[in-house]
């Protein structure tokens, strides 16, 4: 695969230093990537090199000159390199890198090209970084990543001349992106955001792949928390199942965390995954689920063993247990547990030789408290009897 060239078009190209750095530069150093940085005032005539003029039909602000953006994006069409960046500082390269070890090969992204009705696909696509552009999203990173040449178009002011779009669109494909609801002084911060979005997903410049197939956005969910050693920090245990060495449960774990961070923070794109049938059922119970706690006490003959049925049939009704306890009441029980004796001893004649235990269940449903509570009851052994409820937590 060919390098990917980014020019970009500003006022200020110190302001692009920070495209040399990180894994960057790491990827211009290896042939991964090409950045050519162009003073917009290259291309300005008279003693002030003005960029700006007053907007026509009034109004605050100034925005940029057409006559100045025209001639610097055909020269950059034609072929205009700019100022070369080359990597902050030298990477080692002779240590061998996660997809290297595992033989893994670096993969592009299945993403159709971004190229619509009308537009030459070999032209290069010019970005825009304006509050008034569609939103940027992970997909279009991901699509991009698979281009050959973008150009950046930092604006400033009340932003650029519109007609530089309509006529760069001769010679350009034109996409004018936002990346947040809110107005910045001017658009290389956000240059520097879609560039590092983009180029990270190109194919090696990350030494692991699948660390970006498995980003937020990428399966149109939010990534849940990580974490890492120690197991235990200031008393804050990680979650026990990340050390089980089961790696399904470890899968699941991070699925149900990302839906639930999802379903909290980004609720729409839940929505968006359902319509799009990328919810399975098990993500759905994780989504409706409650956690709840079912106590009852039990007056009858409760058998070894009862828990693995009672789980099994629990499983089966919609309610995940996560935790069985049995505990033999007392003497000083309170009205609850009387009431059990003596309705036993009334409708049998006799008292009853068992004791009362208390059962204390807690897990996950969506069923109704009162449905999780006859799942329960109808999991116990058949003849005893109970008295009790379930209650989200």
């Amino acid at each position: 695969m060919s390098a990917m060239r980014i020019d970009a078009v500003t006022i200020f190209p110190e302001y692009l230093e920070p495209l040399r750095h990180a894994l960057l530069g790491k990827a211009i150093e290896q042939g991964i990537l090409e950045v050519g940085v162009h003073d917009l005032r290259d291309w300005a005539t008279g003693a002030h090199k003005s960029v700006d003029a007053p907007p026509l039909g009034g109004g605050p602000g100034m925005v940029m000159k057409p006559e100045v953006w025209g001639p610097a994006l055909d020269s950059i069409a034609a072929g205009h390199t700019g100022t070369a960046l080359t990597t902050s500082a030298a990477h080692r390269n002779d240590k061998l890198r996660h997809d290297d070890v595992s033989e893994v090969a670096a993969r592009p992204y299945g993403e159709s090209p971004d190229v619509r009705e009308g537009e030459d696909p070999n032209a290069p696509l010019l970005i825009v970084p304006t509050p008034a552009g569609v939103p940027f999203t992970q997909a279009q990173a991901r699509a991009w990543s698979r281009e050959s040449h973008l150009v950046f178009a930092c604006g400033r002011y009340e932003g650029i001349d519109q007609r530089v779009f309509t006529d760069a669109a001769k010679r350009y494909r034109v996409r004018e992106v936002s990346i947040g609801d809110y107005v910045l002084i001017g658009g290389e911060v956000a240059v520097l955001v879609i560039a590092e979005a983009v180029t990270r997903l190109i194919p090696g410049v990350l030494g692991n792949t699948e660390s970006h197939e498995e980003d937020s956005f990428s399966d149109g969910l939010l990534e849940g928390p990580s974490y890492t050693k120690p197991r235990v920090w200031r008393g804050i245990e990680a979650p026990a199942v990340l050390t089980s060495g089961d790696h399904a449960k470890v899968a699941r774990f991070r699925r149900e965390e990302a839906l639930k961070r999802t379903k909290a923070v980004r609720p729409e794109l839940i929505d968006a995954a359902a319509a799009a049938g990328q919810l399975t059922d098990e993500d759905r119970f994780t989504l409706d689920a409650r956690e709840v706690i079912t106590e009852l006490d039990v007056l009858g003959r409760v058998q070894g063993g009862v828990d693995k049925q009672l789980r099994k049939h629990l499983r089966k009704a919609g309610y995940l247990v996560d935790a069985i306890e049995w505990d033999e009441r007392g003497a000083d029980v309170c009205f609850g547990p009387s009431m059990l004796e003596t309705e036993f001893e009334r409708r049998e004649g006799r008292p009853s030789t068992e004791p009362v235990v208390k059962l204390t269940i807690r897990g996950r449903t969506a069923l109704p408290v009162v449905e999780a509570t006859k799942a329960v009851v109808a999991g116990l052994p058949r003849g005893v009897d109970w008295y009790g409820s379930t209650r989200v937590v």
